[in-house]
C-alpha cells in the first residue's frame, strides 16, 4: 500500500488539479501572487501526505506531516476567499471547492487521530 492509495491524497490531488486548471483564467498580473500561492498550497497537501506516509512508522513525524498538510489545506481555503473577493471565481465555485477542501481536512484529521490504522 502506497500513499497514492490514501483517499485524502486522491481527493487532495484532484482538488489541486481542479484549482490549477481554474487559475489559468486568473489575470496574468496574479501569476506571482494569488495564482502561485493557491497552486502551491493545494499541491503541498499532497506532498506533505506523501512525505509523512513514508515515515509513518515514526508516529510523531507522521502526525506532524499530516498537520502540515492540514495547514496547507486551510491556506488553500484562504486563497479561495481572495479569489472570490477579487471576482476571479464565483461564490458558488468557491463553496464547491471549499466543500472538497473541508472533506480533505476531515480525512486528514481522522488520520491524525488514528495513525495506527496507517502502519
Amino acid at each position: 500500500m502506497g500513499f497514492k492509495t490514501l483517499l485524502a491524497y486522491q481527493k487532495g490531488f484532484d482538488l489541486a488539479m481542479e484549482i490549477f486548471h481554474l487559475t489559468k483564467d486568473f489575470p496574468k498580473s496574479e501569476m506571482f501572487g494569488l495564482t502561485s500561492q493557491i497552486i502551491r498550497s493545494s499541491r503541498s497537501v499532497c506532498s506533505n501526505l506523501a512525505e509523512g506516509y513514508r515515515k509513518r512508522q515514526y508516529e510523531k513525524h507522521f502526525k506532524s506531516k499530516l498537520s502540515d498538510a492540514d495547514g496547507e489545506n486551510s491556506e488553500t481555503q484562504l486563497w479561495l476567499d481572495f479569489a472570490v473577493t477579487c471576482n476571479y471565481i464565483t461564490e458558488g465555485k468557491k463553496h464547491e471547492l471549499q466543500d472538497k477542501s473541508e472533506e480533505i481536512g476531515k480525512l486528514l484529521n481522522f488520520m491524525m487521530n488514528h495513525p495506527d490504522k496507517f502502519k
